[in-house]
């Protein structure tokens, strides 16, 4: 399989991980949406990462029907998503919530890389903070409500993997006040020193798009 993307998307980075821990191997092109985008759609017709090429050749596209498909490839019994109950629903609800941050995040990381400083509406930028900041703040109750060392079971899931990865690409790229937040630094750090968090990982570094500061 090859898997296509840089891991300083955390989409991409997110992937990389669960097939890591999953032990499902991969090859990796570290292409860039911007530098390499042709060579993205010829797999996926948006142009967008990550995108999974099968060994049969289908593309999957979009990070969350990856990691679907990833958790039936291997099975109920290994898949990240715990399979049914209140586990199930705890991290599916992390999830959302962690993707609603990165949502207003990244919409806030745009503005600032393709707009000049001129064309930014500031109201915008606020109101996508404050909805930033409101799900980072329900993300620390959640997270603090939860005793163990991983979100959902006894062994981690992707509402700790996903959690980790749109955390630290918001903390880098927005950047998002994580100090603020001591449950989810200190859960973030936990899963950041993990071998396959280390080894996927690429600090933000945000493209030349002549949009100055």
């Amino acid at each position: 399989m090859i898997l296509i993307g840089m891991f300083d998307s955390p989409f991409v980075r997110r992937v990389a991980v669960s097939m890591d821990l999953l032990g499902v191997p991969f090859e990796h092109r570290n292409w860039s949406v911007g530098k390499d985008q042709q060579r993205i759609r010829e797999f996926n017709p948006v142009g967008r990462v990550p995108t999974l090429v099968l060994d049969d050749g289908e593309a999957l596209i979009e990070s969350a029907m990856i990691l679907d498909w990833l958790d039936q490839h291997v099975g109920p019994t290994r898949a990240l998503l715990p399979p049914a109950g209140e586990t199930r629903r705890r991290a599916q609800g992390l999830i959302a919530l962690a993707a609603g941050v990165m949502d207003k995040g990244i919409q806030q990381v745009y503005e600032q890389i393709f707009r000049p400083a001129d064309k930014r509406h500031e109201p915008w930028l606020r109101r996508c903070d404050e909805q930033m900041r409101g799900g980072l703040r329900e993300l620390e109750s959640r997270c603090a409500a939860v005793a163990g060392e991983w979100l959902a079971g006894d062994a981690i899931s992707q509402a700790d993997i996903t959690l980790a990865c749109y955390l630290t690409y918001l903390s880098e790229a927005v950047p998002a006040p994580l100090g603020q937040y001591p449950v989810l630094r200190t859960r973030v750090a936990h899963c950041e020193a993990l071998p396959a968090f280390r080894k996927y990982y690429a600090r933000f570094d945000p493209p030349d798009t002549g949009a100055k500061p």
